[in-house]
């Protein structure tokens, strides 16, 4: 098959000084009985071609093969029964969602009462376990240290256990790499599997390699695990600093005034002068109010992101035509989903030639910068670590433009819970909601009276990002070496 992009973009390029790669056909041999079995269909799209491929790759490794689970394998796995949760609105039982293992700090999709039916005991994850999502968008794994340890997780979620500590590391990495990921998610006949069991680890095959091998690898997972720890601790000591400065009780024991107790529903009063062109009840909540009246006592100083201290500008790229291709020839498109991940999961990329102006411009993230999303999950943000920098921004996502003195501070409040109340206030639309440019330009920022905290507050945000760039390639390196010196090892 030939990717339309990349043909339009070489039209106007000399034939002769056009390169074909070595292997540009995807190809792979299928049985007979195959063909048969599929309903005797002969499109290529019945078959996973590169699956097959993989498996073929991974059948001529110069180390002997095992199973990665199975009785004789070298993990046991389980998932947890079903049950009914019990919502609360806060307790000391705060639930994940698998999709959130890939996240660098994940965040609660909600509180469960100890009232649920079900062993709440059984749902933790432990130290040295493997996660692997096992429904939904399947295959995604993550490596189970402090930031995730003894987290409640729902019970949907493939908990991996390694009868060796030394494979921990060895087996994640093989996981994530694009062959060893190939593999989990077809069946060896190439079919792509909608749902993950446990025993379907007993069909997947993976190199044994000597323990020294495998050693480095787990020792390159364990470190960049721990930079991620180390980030996040310095973010909460960061968070701390600030809700410490700011003398900031619980979100939820601000005193909401104006609310209506004797009415069945919550209800408030708003002034005719108070209402600035916004009818819906959103941006009027009390809580709002009672941020903004507290930020007002303690601060120095109550500005806005749009004040040229804070950014230069906030940027939402304008909706364009896509020109996808092939990794080699582009940058790694980046949507609101994938924005918070260490390693972004996005197998989308931009051509560098379609794209070139926009990805200097509007595109391109750009150091000291903060994302935010345009649609969809409003409020969260993100301050892009360095391997980060020069990827592309979907056209549903924003980037607040700060500079080096302030925009680790505004990040580390804007992250927090009273940050993101005084985002969302903004939110409009029907079924989507939407946030735009001028509407985060109007964000409440409060600036401290002690300008050594906010300097310090500032420190630890950039440090908690350089340390996830460390987390970064140190787990790249641990992918280069299953690479090089196992799967296509010869």
């Amino acid at each position: 098959m030939v990717n339309n992009n990349l043909r339009n973009m070489h039209n106007d390029q000399d034939a002769s000084n056009i390169k074909a790669n070595e292997s540009p056909i995807k190809w792979c041999s299928v049985s007979l009985s195959d063909v048969i079995s599929r309903g005797k269909r002969l499109e290529a799209s019945v078959f996973d071609v590169e699956a097959k491929q993989a498996r073929q790759i991974i059948n001529n490794s110069k180390f002997p093969l095992t199973m990665i689970g199975g009785e004789n394998g070298l993990t046991s796995s389980y998932t947890c029964a079903r049950f009914k949760r019990v919502w609360v609105e806060h307790s000391d039982l705060p639930i994940y969602q698998p999709s959130t293992i890939v996240d660098i700090k994940p965040i609660p999709d909600g509180y469960i009462s100890h009232l649920t039916q079900t062993n709440i005991d059984a749902l933790r994850v432990s130290k040295g376990q493997i996660l692997m999502t096992c429904s939904g968008t399947i295959g995604k794994v993550s490596y189970v240290t402090d930031t995730l340890d003894n987290k409640v997780f729902s019970h949907d979620l493939l908990r991996i256990e390694c009868r060796n500590s030394v494979d921990q590391g060895y087996i994640y990495t093989y996981l994530k790499s694009r062959i060893g990921n190939k593999i989990l998610l077809t069946n060896s006949y190439g079919a792509v599997i909608t749902h993950i069991e446990s025993e379907h680890l007993a069909t997947v095959p993976i190199p044994n390699a000597p323990k020294e091998i495998k050693i480095g690898i787990h020792n390159l997972i364990v470190d960049s695990y721990k930079m991620r720890d180390e980030s996040n601790d310095l973010i909460d000591q960061a968070t701390a600093l600030l809700i410490s400065e700011l003398k900031l009780p619980a979100i939820n024991e601000f005193e909401q005034k104006n609310i209506e107790n004797s009415s069945s529903v919550n209800a408030f009063n708003v002034k005719l002068s108070d209402l600035n062109y916004r009818a819906d009840a959103s941006y009027h909540l009390p809580i709002v109010d009672a941020i903004i009246e507290h930020l007002k006592e303690h601060a120095a100083e109550i500005t806005t992101i749009g004040d040229s201290r804070i950014s230069s500008d906030v940027v939402l790229p304008g909706r364009f035509k896509r020109v996808y291709v092939e990794s080699d020839y582009g940058v790694k498109f980046l949507g609101g989903k994938e924005m918070k991940q260490l390693d972004p999961s996005s197998e989308k990329y931009l051509s560098r030639k379609a794209h070139s102006k926009q990805l200097e411009g509007s595109l391109g993230i750009k150091e000291n910068s903060i994302l935010t999303p345009a649609r969809g999950s409003l409020g969260e943000v993100i301050m892009p670590p360095k391997h980060f920098l020069n990827w592309a921004i979907s056209d549903n996502m924003m980037q607040i433009l700060s500079n080096d003195t302030i925009c680790g501070y505004v990040y580390i409040f804007l992250n927090s819970e009273y940050g993101k109340a005084l985002i969302q206030r903004f939110t409009y639309g029907g079924v989507v909601d939407a946030i735009e440019p001028w509407h985060i330009q109007q964000v409440q920022i409060p600036l401290l009276k002690n300008k050594q905290v906010q300097a310090q507050i500032n420190n630890l945000a950039k440090l908690a990002n350089e340390k996830r760039y460390e987390a970064y390639l140190l787990e790249q390196e641990a992918l280069k070496i299953m690479d090089e010196e196992i799967i296509y090892a010869k």
